[in-house]
């Protein structure tokens, strides 16, 4: 395992940031894993600065497994994830206030994009979370999210 305990703090390895310091209480455990990720269940969340919306949600188990995530109401305030009743009680979860919803994003060209169809649900306290995959097509996996300035060397005078 690449994180070790320290009284409350753990130390992750990462391939970014290399070894980071992190309170064992912002780990996250996915017991199915992610899409494509099935075998790395642990993960921590890592926020850059104070005042960033978007985090790093690094793998406990590989250095250089990490998403960029976010919370979707930020960016999208319609957006609700229609919870399955087996969902629920699979995680725990008796009503929104039990949980958290973060979607991972990606850029794409000048613009960065969440996976809206794929919400990882988080139980709030129990730190238990799983990638859902959403059959309601409203929401797709590249919704923009946020456009990002151009390089000033990129602009034409």
């Amino acid at each position: 395992m690449d994180g070790r305990m320290r009284d409350r703090v753990m130390i992750v390895n990462t391939s970014r940031f290399g070894q980071v310091q992190v309170d064992a209480e912002q780990t996250l455990t996915f017991p199915k894993g992610l899409l494509g990720f099935p075998k790395y269940t642990r993960y921590v969340l890592i926020r850059p600065s104070e005042d960033s919306f978007f985090y790093w949600m690094q793998s406990m188990q590989a250095a250089d497994l990490a998403f960029v995530v976010t919370d979707p109401s930020l960016f999208v305030p319609t957006y609700r994830v229609p919870f399955k009743q087996e969902q629920m009680v699979e995680l725990g979860i008796t009503g929104p206030e039990d949980a958290y919803v973060l979607v991972i994003v990606n850029k794409h060209g000048h613009m960065l994009t969440g996976n809206l169809q794929g919400p990882l649900v988080i139980h709030a306290s129990r730190r238990i979370g799983e990638q859902l995959v959403l059959s309601d097509r409203r929401f797709t996996t590249r919704v923009p999210l946020l456009e990002l300035p151009v390089a000033a060397e990129a602009v034409a005078v």
